[in-house]
């Protein structure tokens, strides 16, 4: 590296931090990612990660090597200080180096440059880089105060998906329940916060359940007044999506210091924590809009009229869909811009480092610039990947495998949600159209359709289609696209008095669960709650008064979610099916050391396990011992290892 008078420089940065140790602390389990290490079980980790003495603070001293005494001045620039980057810290040479201490927090990633005889460059010595959004790199530390072990990182194979709707969830503080008032409760606030999911998370609902990882919605403050949606109803923003001050958590869901500790208590359970990340457009309050108009889209479309989506331009269109807004009162970002696109990407950045986030859940990806989705991808892997891949999930809502394909790469997205195989369950298994052989063939060009390196994940159900329960009944109230919004406000829905929908509903998860990917579970569903279409999808969780039919889905679920964790090919293996009929499929899910068969049936009466191989089996959803040829039982799936 070279200075402003040109001579040869050495850089290096060392640690010289007031560190106290961690003298006590749970060692983690075997990480072993052989899956045949263990007869095909991934032994769990033993308990969280606790460091009895943490030491919240020290200090982290920078040193540059410069042996031949060329430079005259060295300056630390970097967001180790609110002006850190305009002023810095000078430089203190000390023999051959120059050296400066800044104060730090554990694990706080420090983005810097150094700044030689007035001139800017990234720290040479140091490997970790990430981009200056400039086309320069800036280099990058994270301190480690107290030596605590990390906490096993998470192969997002691995993971089982629990969606919260935070303010749908649980209320744990009335004192922060704020109505906007005049709206109908479906489309109000209704109390859910952070507090309420902390105390979710340390009753142990979700290990229950076999969850592992959380995506929340967007905890960003949102606009305080209604809006009008497009079905001439008034809404407030309590799913999260009208973003106003991006630098803040929305107070009706509670604090950042509350978000954070919500993370914190869900690290400490070996939990992981996605958020979702609204990225396309600000509401029209946004302090953002006005400050920066040409950021954005103007809601014009060229030809004399507005540009929302579906009203004056396309919502597919290649160039429509970049453009368009979501609704008149949301403007969209222009991500054309560099300052737009470099403020946004800070933006997610910041939050996804101050919070200790695992992943994001990005909304709309068809509707954004490409450029925003690499520069994401580029600082995250400088900046925030230090332990564990942080996991990238897009929302591309079509049947268009190629679309959602194009953007599932390593500059961008590590999966999307699975909608065509969604379609597919709904089809197949609740809603008993086609054959299973059908079902069969569609997997078999599915399962590696994205890439060997993506990590999609499956799903039923969302906050944008109705309740999966209807569509298992005798008679499904919709079909594979449909979105229910008819019967979202009149005429709702009830729970089904049968257990018919139930079973249905839990053969469809058998498959999720034991299939690659990151099954997805909407909350509620574990417990068939009813819903039409938005907004009757998102009513407030149940926490008692089951029938025992929700019990019984709600159990199998979690038994699910304990064979799957306990078996690395139903997480990492390959399909092979080995029978299918009109009403049945049976397939094996294999790796090295682990092989698990399948078998489903959707019919309402017993049905023979075409395929199946003569033998004795464990069941490991019943803890049944079971010789084949065998018939499987109407509505059920069966999960068999040889015995």
């Amino acid at each position: 590296m070279r200075s402003a008078r040109g001579s040869v420089l050495l850089v290096t940065v060392g640690v010289v931090a007031a560190l106290a140790g961690c003298p006590g602390s749970q060692n983690p389990g075997d990480d072993d990612d052989d899956p045949g290490a263990d007869g095909g079980v991934d032994a769990p980790p033993d308990g969280p990660v606790v460091c009895e003495h943490p030491v919240p603070s020290c200090s982290y001293t920078f040193r540059f090597t410069d042996p031949g005494r060329a430079a005259q001045s060295v300056v630390l620039r970097g967001d180790f200080a609110a002006d850190g980057w305009t002023t810095g810290v000078a430089m203190t040479r000390v023999g051959d180096a120059w050296e400066a201490t800044v104060p730090a927090g554990d694990q706080q990633v420090i983005v810097y440059k150094l700044v030689v005889d007035g001139t800017w460059q990234a720290d040479a010595a140091n490997p970790r880089t990430t981009p200056d959004g400039y086309g320069g790199l800036n280099s990058v530390v994270r301190v480690d105060c107290d030596h605590c072990p990390a906490r096993p990182p998470l192969d997002w194979r691995d993971a089982v998906l629990y969606f919260v709707m935070i303010d749908r969830f649980a209320n744990g503080d009335r004192g922060n329940d704020q109505p906007v008032g005049g709206l109908q409760p479906p489309a109000e606030y209704q109390g859910g916060d952070l507090v309420g999911l902390r105390q979710k998370i340390d009753s142990g609902y979700f290990d229950g359940l076999g969850v592992n990882a959380l995506w929340l919605t967007s905890p960003l403050d949102n606009a305080d007044g209604a809006g009008r949606g497009t079905d001439g109803y008034d809404y407030s923003g309590y799913h999260g999506y009208w973003p106003k001050d991006l630098e803040q958590v929305e107070p009706r869901i509670g604090t950042e210091a509350e978000l954070k500790a919500v993370i914190d208590a869900a690290h400490a359970r070996g939990i992981a924590v996605i958020l979702d990340y609204v990225m396309n457009h600000v509401h029209s309050e946004s302090p953002i809009y006005a400050e920066h108009p040409a950021w954005f889209w103007p809601n014009s479309n060229g030809h004399g009229g507005n540009c929302v989506c579906g009203d004056g331009c396309s919502w597919d269109d290649p160039f429509d869909r970049k453009r368009c807004w979501f609704t008149s009162y949301l403007p969209d970002f222009d991500f054309r811009n560099d300052d737009a696109r470099r403020w946004s990407v800070a933006n997610a950045i910041a939050w996804a480092k101050r919070l200790g986030a695992d992943g994001y859940r990005l909304d709309a990806v068809k509707h954004l610039e490409d450029g925003w989705l690499t520069d994401l991808r580029g600082r995250l892997d400088g900046e925030v990947e230090w332990d564990q891949r942080f996991y990238l999930v897009g929302e591309t809502y079509t049947g268009d495998r190629d679309l959602i394909k194009y953007y599932v790469r390593p500059d961008m997205l590590d999966g999307q949600f699975d909608f065509p195989m969604r379609a597919q369950l709904l089809e197949k298994i609740l809603r008993r159209q086609g054959s299973m052989t059908e079902l069969a063939d569609w997997l078999g060009g599915n399962d590696s359709f994205y890439g060997t390196g993506a990590i999609m994940s499956t799903f039923l159900g969302n906050h944008d289609v109705p309740r999966s329960i209807h569509l298992a009944e005798d008679t499904p109230l919709w079909g594979d696209w449909d979105g229910g919004k008819e019967r979202a406000w009149v005429d709702r829905p009830q729970l089904p008095s049968s257990a018919a929908p139930f079973e249905r509903v839990a053969v469809a998860y058998t498959l999720l669960y034991t299939s690659p990917g990151v099954p997805l579970l909407y909350y509620g569903d574990e417990i068939g709650l009813p819903g039409a279409g938005d907004p009757d999808n998102r009513r407030f969780m149940q926490w008692d008064g089951y029938t025992a039919a929700q019990t019984a889905l709600r159990d199998r679920l979690a038994r699910l979610g304990a064979i799957r964790r306990d078996h690395a090919a139903l997480r990492r293996g390959s399909r092979r099916v080995l029978g299918s009929a009109t009403h049945t499929m049976v397939y094996e899910m294999s790796a090295p050391g682990d092989t698990v068969v399948v078998a489903l049936n959707r019919h309402d009466a017993a049905q023979p396990a075409t395929g199946l191989p003569a033998g004795s089996y464990d069941d490991l959803v019943t803890g049944q011992q079971v010789t084949a040829p065998l018939s499987i039982p109407a509505r059920t799936g069966m999960v068999l290892v040889a015995r």
